[in-house]
């Protein structure tokens, strides 16, 4: 399985995916998610998850990745530039703005896509693309943990794509 985005070229995150965007929430977030494309899942594929963290955000935070979009049973090969904000046909999780260090935004505020956004220098963004033999049991608004939890024993295939956005 082959993970790929348009919005990432030579490894590099085109800025309109987060804080040099164009597109915010009311409490500042960058809301225009990238375009993702999947290719080669395995044939008995019911449907895919998404996890879109950084790593680099450790010496910011104080030791925990920041978690910028979680999505579940996607059903497609794709998702389209900014399909986050009006998805109807797969579920998203909370990302790291429901955190204190995010603003302490609702479940719902914070239930799409987060967009890049690194106060210190440029960071490293990984999608976790997985591959899932069923549909899973979680409604919108998951933590993090559920979706692993919900994942075990069903992950037939797997995939990551790393990107630098500057700061």
């Amino acid at each position: 399985m082959k993970v790929t985005s348009a919005g990432i070229n030579n490894g590099v995150i085109e800025e309109k995916y987060g804080k040099k965007g164009s597109e915010f929430n009311s409490f500042g977030m960058p809301t225009y998610s990238l375009p993702i494309k999947i290719e080669d899942a395995p044939a008995n594929t019911v449907s895919f998850a998404l996890v879109l963290e950084d790593k680099d955000a450790y010496p910011v935070t104080k030791g925990f990745t920041w978690i910028h979009w979680v999505a579940a049973n996607i059903t497609k090969d794709h998702i389209r530039e900014n399909e986050s904000q009006n998805a109807k046909d797969f579920i998203q999780g909370v990302n790291s703005w429901h955190s204190e260090l995010g603003g302490n935004l609702s479940r719902g505020e914070s239930s799409y896509y987060g967009g890049m956004a690194p106060p210190d220098a440029p960071h490293i963004y990984e999608i976790h693309v997985f591959a899932l033999d069923k549909l899973l049991d979680l409604k919108d608004g998951f933590y993090l943990n559920e979706l692993y939890k919900e994942m075990e024993g069903h992950i037939i295939d797997q995939d990551t794509l790393k990107g630098v956005y500057k700061n």
